[in-house]
């Protein structure tokens, strides 16, 4: 769910989207995205295009060009005139009142002056130009300047006796021209800092000196947060300062003035995480990227626990299958040496009967039953040894189960495997698509700028035209609510007249008198150039 507030009048003017408790908003789309904020990158060299240059030399007119020309020439006449000048003036007054022991090292005292102050004023000129400016430059420029002005006012100074006015004259005359040149440079400069940089783009990284004197304490903490968290512009800065008053608002329209103690933590999430630079948007994304961390590290333990109790699995069942063929190999030797002992201690017996009783026939009969129970018990004995290598051949199966079961469990953890492997692309496909919704963010950012700096040009142009109306206030209020009307499509009915009474600070019966003029002007076809 997304509150929208009517924009108050401006290229910058956008809605807040104030969250559901429940989720984050999502970003602005239809009609709503022309107003995401955005600042006009930078050119990535920091260079002035060719390109821009060439059309702004291209955009003065051959008289200003002659004009530029004069000027630069005048310039460089005043600047050879003032060397000169101090050069005469300074030498002989460093030969005879400085102790300098010939005139030829004054002259080249003078000259090392003069020429590091040209050198000086040429490097800070140059890197203006280049858009890369050294601000300190210009301070020993200053000194410099201020020595020669000093020397050469020095220069007037009477030899002997107090000073009269005519000696604060000539001193004065004397300084005058180093004066007017720095004066001269100091304008250069600023000419050429105008030429390749635009005028947003000399104010974007500083406070205005009137902000300070108006509001200084908001003002030192909008200073500080800049410079703190890297606000690249004053723009911005007082973008996201102008995003969260409205957030509260809507807060408290939302919440009623409880908001504090009603709103859930994440909806107040914004406001808690301004002071260190993150804007709306960015403090709302922190749960959800929270939440994603969090089924990310649970679906990696998951499947690092299933992969854990495979493995264990597996040991377990390769174990009992040792013990279970170790048991089976015991088992059948113990039945072949039993079966061996029985048939030794048999033949054993029927020798000794066979012995005893050999003139007997029944001895015979004895020793041919003896034989033949022998031979059962023999026969038994085999059968028993038979049985038990039926026994351990069925060992021997059940072990193979198991070894299948095995089997079956390592085939389990290569689908744990495949698992995590399809887990880790679907996780890589959720960062593609970050990613292209972060370009598509940039897009419409990049539009949304595009589209300000289209409606400020239309105001301007619009106030233009107004003030060589010489219109009233009144009138100049009625045509700004119909020029807003009719760049949003909307009609002029359904405007809110509370929105009206913010945008203008006026009552709510001259507000609804706005309005009823607005819609008569649209009605009469009243339409802005641009629009």
């Amino acid at each position: 769910m997304a509150i929208a507030a009517m924009p108050r009048g401006g290229a910058d003017a956008r809605p807040v989207p104030i969250p559901h408790p429940t989720g984050s908003a999502a970003p602005p789309t239809g009609p709503d995205a022309r107003f995401a904020s955005s600042d006009t990158p930078a050119t990535g060299s920091g260079a002035v295009p060719t390109t821009a240059r060439a059309r702004l030399i291209g955009s003065l007119t051959r008289s200003q060009q002659i004009t530029a020309g004069v000027i630069v020439a005048a310039a460089l006449l005043l600047a050879a005139v003032g060397l000169y000048l101090s050069f005469e003036h300074v030498a002989t007054f460093a030969h005879e009142r400085l102790r300098f022991r010939t005139l030829d090292k004054a002259r080249l005292f003078t000259v090392g002056v003069d020429v590091g102050i040209l050198v000086l004023i040429a490097l800070d000129l140059l890197m203006a130009w280049l858009r890369r400016p050294i601000g300190w430059v210009r301070y020993p420029v200053w000194l410099l300047t201020g020595v020669t002005v000093v020397l050469n006012a020095a220069s007037a100074a009477p030899l002997t006796g107090p000073w009269t006015g005519m000696d604060y004259i000539a001193g004065f005359a004397h300084g005058v021209v180093p004066v007017l040149f720095i004066v001269v440079v100091e304008v250069g400069k600023t000419s050429v800092d105008r030429i390749v940089r635009p005028a947003a783009d000399q104010a974007a990284a500083r406070v205005p000196l009137h902000r300070w004197f108006l509001a200084p304490f908001p003002t030192f903490a909008l200073w500080r947060r800049m410079r703190l968290w890297a606000v690249p512009t004053y723009a911005e800065a007082v973008r996201r300062d102008q995003d969260l008053r409205v957030y509260r608002v809507m807060l408290e329209r939302r919440y009623g003035r409880g908001w504090r103690r009603k709103a859930p933590a994440d909806v107040r999430l914004p406001l808690t995480m301004a002071p260190y630079g993150l804007t709306i948007d960015e403090a709302l994304a922190l749960p959800r990227q929270a939440e994603e961390r969090e089924a990310a590290l649970r679906e990696a333990k998951e499947a690092a626990q299933a992969a854990a109790e495979a493995r264990a699995a597996d040991r377990a069942a390769q174990a009992q299958i040792a013990r279970l063929r170790t048991a089976g190999k015991v088992q059948a030797a113990q039945h072949e040496v039993e079966a061996s002992t029985q048939q030794a201690a048999i033949t054993a017996r029927a020798e000794l009967v066979a012995t005893e009783r050999a003139a007997e026939v029944e001895a015979k009969a004895l020793a041919a039953a003896a034989a033949a129970e022998a031979e059962a018990r023999r026969a038994a004995a085999v059968k028993k040894a038979a049985d038990d290598r039926a026994a351990a051949a069925e060992q021997e199966r059940h072990a193979a189960e198991l070894e299948a079961d095995a089997a079956e469990q390592r085939q389990r953890a290569a689908v744990v495997q495949e698992r995590e492997a399809a887990a880790a692309l679907r996780r890589a496909q959720a960062e593609e698509a970050a990613k292209t919704a972060l370009e598509n963010t940039a897009a419409a950012e990049a539009r949304a700028a595009e589209h300000r700096l289209r409606a400020a040009e239309l105001e301007r142009r619009a106030v233009e035209l107004e003030d060589e109306a010489r219109l009233s206030q009144r009138e100049r209020a009625v045509r700004k609510l119909a020029r807003l009307v009719l760049e949003h499509a909307g009609d002029v009915e359904a405007l809110p007249l509370e929105t009206v009474t913010d945008l203008f600070s006026v009552s709510k019966s001259t507000a609804s008198d706005y309005r009823r003029e607005a819609a008569e002007l649209i009605r009469t076809g009243y339409r802005p150039e641009g629009i």
